[in-house]
């Protein structure tokens, strides 16, 4: 997962891209111009030559995003398979809940992985994913010929149209309600991965990965209540057999690679019964937008957390 093979050569930001995207400095609408976009008071932004468009500028500049190694670990990792049963979940609950033609919006896409499959299920649907990552980007605008990569933060206000999006995934990311909300239509869906706290628990302590708090999914419930009404959730839990290349690249991609230096996480998995049996659980879970109160306006923005605990 993904079966749709990246594009050759330098992607090619689709026109359709540019009715969902607004200028992130005033409302206007963008254009092309010459390698970049352009609104109609002149502010422009660069298309990466990687195929991304670069929207933050100044102030908006995030204040962390996931580095080279994180994303070439979390690449290799995805690449072997190892959460093929998430992204096959994911496809098809995006087949109920979505048009074949949808808008698939991804908050914090990293490499683009999971809105590929996505679009794979949906054959006529164009996908934009958000992250703050130039690395993850450059991955992300080749993942699918379909998909599209901005660069932004997700915790600032997006620079996307009001009401166009029919399906928001957020999977190990950062989640922005009020922003989730305004750019969903009124019959459109959120669709948020978690872990549970069984995941990966046979490497916290051996590694260092991180504890997952086991009323997560509550919290997420009670962030999202205002504007959202919980519609279902879905378990998904099986065993991964990992190698300590894995292992390795599994702490590497997430945010205890912080923590852990590498001269000390290689004697920690040294020390591991190889292969070793990993738990993968996650919960999916299946939000509707509730009436607008108001006009459609970018909102303030969410507190900002910890970094997530989980690697994608």
């Amino acid at each position: 997962m993904p079966t749709t093979p990246a594009g050759t050569g330098r992607h090619r930001p689709s026109d359709r891209l540019l009715t969902v995207l607004t200028c992130p400095l005033c409302p206007s609408g963008l254009e092309r111009a010459d390698g970049a976009l352009r609104c109609a008071r002149r502010h422009t932004f660069d298309i990466a030559r990687h195929g991304y468009v670069g929207l933050m500028t100044g102030h908006r500049r995030a204040a962390s995003a996931d580095s080279a190694d994180m994303v070439r670990c979390r690449g290799a990792f995805l690449r072997a398979g190892h959460y093929d049963p998430l992204a096959r979940t994911l496809a098809r609950l995006a087949t109920e809940l979505a048009p074949p033609d949808a808008v698939v919006l991804d908050a914090g896409a990293g490499t683009g992985h999971y809105l590929a499959s996505v679009l794979d299920a949906l054959p006529g649907a164009m996908g934009l994913g958000l992250d703050s990552s130039a690395h993850a980007l450059r991955a992300a605008a080749r993942a699918h010929a379909r998909g599209e990569a901005v660069g932004w933060d997700v915790w600032q206000p997006w620079p996307v149209r009001s009401g166009r999006a029919h399906l928001v995934l957020n999977v190990f990311a950062p989640r922005n309600g009020p922003e989730f909300h305004r750019v969903l239509r009124p019959d459109g869906a959120l669709l948020v991965v978690t872990p549970s706290d069984r995941h990966l628990g046979e490497l916290r302590r051996s590694v260092g990965l991180l504890d997952v708090d086991p009323r997560k999914e509550e919290r997420l419930r009670r962030t999202l209540a205002d504007r959202f009404r919980h519609e279902r959730a879905e378990s998904l839990e099986y065993a991964m057999s990992l190698s300590a290349e894995d292992v390795a690249g599994l702490v590497a991609m997430s945010p205890a690679a912080r923590h852990v230096d590498d001269a000390e996480l290689r004697r920690r998995v040294a020390e591991l019964a190889l292969p070793v049996r990993v738990t993968a659980s996650f919960v999916a879970s299946v939000y509707r937008p509730r009436e607008r109160q108001g006009p459609l306006r970018r909102r303030d923005v969410p507190p900002r957390p910890c970094a997530a605990a989980v690697p994608w």
